[in-house]
């Protein structure tokens, strides 16, 4: 390219705000989140890995939810947590790049691993007899391989293009991590075929997992309908109850920032759902499936006996 131009090095995040005491306040809190986000977690993977009972597909995919979970959180927390304590709030441009590309892969495998799963109570409801061939572990497996493959790929669509981006100009990134959108705009090359990229990455894993949650959802809902005994019905429905929770949850708000049209809301406004999908969510997850499934409630009772009494 010609002409006069420096190479931008490193970006400066505005954060969340420039409120001193606020600041404070948000980083104790957000600090606060994290730590239960990681303990609530990796609690949730060590309780399925030591209790027999457990050893289930569902749970296989649950404990892989919640490592999603720790990574996703941990690629922007960290970060954000240290930029609460410091006046200069900067990142460098591989460290952007990382920030950008590991939001993304544990963002997809979320995606993907919530349609699996959903497609797993699908089996398990409207198949019973054939649970066990239909999800066999090799089953299993090759479906978590497909969740981060996905993930791999909706990264790479996002890391490629950031690479290709010619940043000759301002640094400053209105957000409290490197997120693609702002990234763009303050690129000064012709960036229309990464956008469509990232858009057609972002897109399809959105249409695919929401489709695979819908239509196993409908099977679902008929086949339980179709039942005789009430008690039955209570039975299917509750080991679904968790899942949907959190499947609303995350789409609910992947839906706000990527699908509602940009001038129907602001940046701040950008900035707290990020804040919600990307730090509040993975501390919920566990919590939610620890509160409404009575298999991890029975396991947890059991595994907490064991250390009272032996």
């Amino acid at each position: 390219m010609d002409g006069n131009y420096t190479a931008v090095t490193q970006f400066i995040l505005l954060g969340l705000t420039d409120d001193p005491v606020l600041r404070v306040i948000l980083f104790l809190i957000i600090l606060c989140i994290y730590l239960v986000t990681l303990s609530g977690n990796l609690s949730t993977i060590l309780l399925i890995r030591v209790s027999p009972q457990l050893h289930h597909p569902m749970y296989f995919f649950l404990s892989h939810l919640a490592s999603t979970d720790i990574g996703y959180s941990s690629s922007v927390t960290p970060n954000m947590l240290v930029h609460f304590l410091v006046e200069r709030k900067t990142i460098s441009y591989l460290g952007c790049a990382i920030q950008l590309g590991s939001g993304a892969f544990f963002g997809g495998i979320e995606c993907y691993l919530l349609a699996v799963m959903a497609y797993d109570r699908f089996v398990a409801i409207c198949s019973p007899l054939l649970y066990s061939n239909k999800m066999s572990a090799q089953v299993c497996l090759q479906l978590l391989i497909g969740s981060y493959i996905g993930g791999f790929l909706n990264a790479s669509s996002f890391t490629f293009p950031f690479f290709s981006f010619l940043f000759c100009g301002p640094n400053t990134i209105n957000h409290f991590f490197c997120d693609f959108t702002p990234l763009v705009e303050l690129s000064c090359s012709d960036d229309s075929v990464s956008i469509v990229i990232a858009t057609i990455s972002v897109g399809f894993a959105i249409v695919f997992t929401v489709s695979v949650i819908s239509v196993s959802y409908i099977y679902i809902l008929i086949t339980i309908l179709k039942m005789r005994s009430t008690e039955g019905r209570q039975k299917a429905f509750s080991t679904c109850t968790s899942h949907l929770t959190a499947v609303t949850l995350f789409y609910g708000t992947i839906t706000f920032i990527y699908v509602m049209p940009k001038s129907s809301y602001s940046t701040e406004q950008n900035k707290v759902v990020s804040v919600f999908y990307m730090v509040v969510i993975p501390m919920l997850n566990p919590i939610i499936y620890s509160l409404r499934n009575n298999e991890i409630k029975g396991a947890l009772r059991r595994q907490l006996g064991k250390k009272i009494f032996f």
